[in-house]
C-alpha cells in the first residue's frame, strides 16, 4: 500500500475507534456535560455540511463534466447526492428501533448500584452497536475517499465524523454496562462497532480502487456528499438539540461552517 492509502485507512480508524472514547467518558466521569456535546455535535454538523456542499459536491461536479459532458454531468452529480441520501436513509430504515444510534444515553445514568442483570437492556446495547456499525460503514468509505483525494479535507471529515462517534460509543455502552456491570463488555462493544469504519475503508480500497476513474470518483464523492449532509441533518442536529435546547447547537454549526470555510481557504 502507498503511503497516502495508510494515511487514508489511518484517518478512517481515528474516526471509528472515537467511539471507545465515547465508552471512556462513560467509565471515568460522573456527569454528562451536555453543554459541550451539543457544541460539538453542531460544530461537527457544520463542518460536514459545509464541506459537502462547497467541496465535495464541487469537486464531483467537476470530475463528473469533465469525464460526461456538461449536462450528463451535472444529472450524474445530482443523481449521486440524492443516491448517497437514498442509501444512508435506507440503512436508518432497517436498522432496528430499539438499536438506533440516534437514542442518546448519558453517563448519569450509569451510576454504581443501578446495575441489573437485564437480558432485554443487553439486547439493546447489542442492537445499538450493530447499528452503529452499519451506519459507519459507508462513513468509512466516505473518510477514505475523500482522504485519498485530498489528504486535508480528509482530516476534517475524520474529525468531523470522530465527534459524532463519541456519544454513539456513550449509546452502547450505558444499556451494556447497566444490564451486567461489566465495564469491560462495554467498552468491547462500544469498540468493536467503530471497527466497522475502517473496513468500509477497506472495502473501498479492496473493490472500488481498482475501478477508480473520474466517472466513479465523482459519483462516490456526490455520493458522500449526500451522505454526510443527510447524517448532519437528521442525527447530529437533533442530537445536539436534544442535549441543549438552547442555541448552543446552532452557534456550533456556524463555528463549524466558519473553520471548515478558512480552512479550505487557508489550506486545501
Amino acid at each position: 500500500m502507498s503511503q497516502e492509502v495508510l494515511f487514508a485507512l489511518g484517518l478512517t480508524l481515528f474516526a471509528g475507534l472515537a467511539t471507545g472514547i465515547g465508552s471512556l467518558l462513560a467509565f471515568f466521569t460522573s456527569r454528562t456535560n451536555t453543554k459541550f456535546l451539543s457544541v460539538t455535535l453542531g460544530f461537527s454538523a457544520g463542518v460536514m455540511i459545509y464541506v459537502s456542499m462547497i467541496e465535495i459536491f464541487v469537486k464531483a461536479k467537476t470530475a463528473l463534466v469533465s469525464a460526461i459532458g456538461v449536462q450528463a454531468g451535472n444529472w450524474a452529480t445530482v443523481g449521486g447526492f440524492f443516491g448517497g441520501i437514498l442509501l444512508i436513509a435506507l440503512i436508518d430504515r432497517f436498522i432496528p428501533k430499539q438499536g438506533n444510534p440516534h437514542e442518546l444515553k448519558t453517563v448519569e445514568e450509569m451510576q454504581p448500584g443501578k446495575t441489573v442483570n437485564d437480558a432485554a437492556l443487553l439486547k439493546m446495547g447489542t442492537f445499538t452497536a450493530l447499528a452503529i456499525g452499519i451506519h459507519n460503514f459507508p462513513e468509512g468509505i466516505a473518510t477514505f475517499t475523500s482522504a485519498l483525494q485530498d489528504p486535508a479535507l480528509g482530516v476534517a471529515i475524520a474529525i468531523a465524523i470522530a465527534i459524532h462517534n463519541i456519544p454513539e460509543g456513550i449509546a452502547v455502552s450505558v444499556p451494556v454496562y447497566f444490564a451486567t456491570g461489566d465495564k469491560k463488555k462495554a467498552f468491547k462493544l462500544s469498540f468493536l462497532s467503530g471497527l466497522s469504519e475502517p473496513i468500509g475503508a477497506l472495502a473501498a480500497y479492496f473493490f472500488l480502487m481498482p475501478f477508480l476513474n473520474d466517472i466513479m470518483f465523482g459519483v462516490i464523492f456526490a455520493a458522500v456528499a449526500g451522505i454526510m449532509v443527510f447524517i448532519s441533518l437528521d442525527e447530529l442536529l437533533p442530537a445536539a438539540k436534544k442535549y441543549d435546547e438552547t442555541h448552543l447547537p446552532i452557534y456550533g454549526l456556524v463555528a463549524g461552517m466558519a473553520v471548515m470555510a478558512v480552512s479550505l481557504l487557508l489550506f486545501i
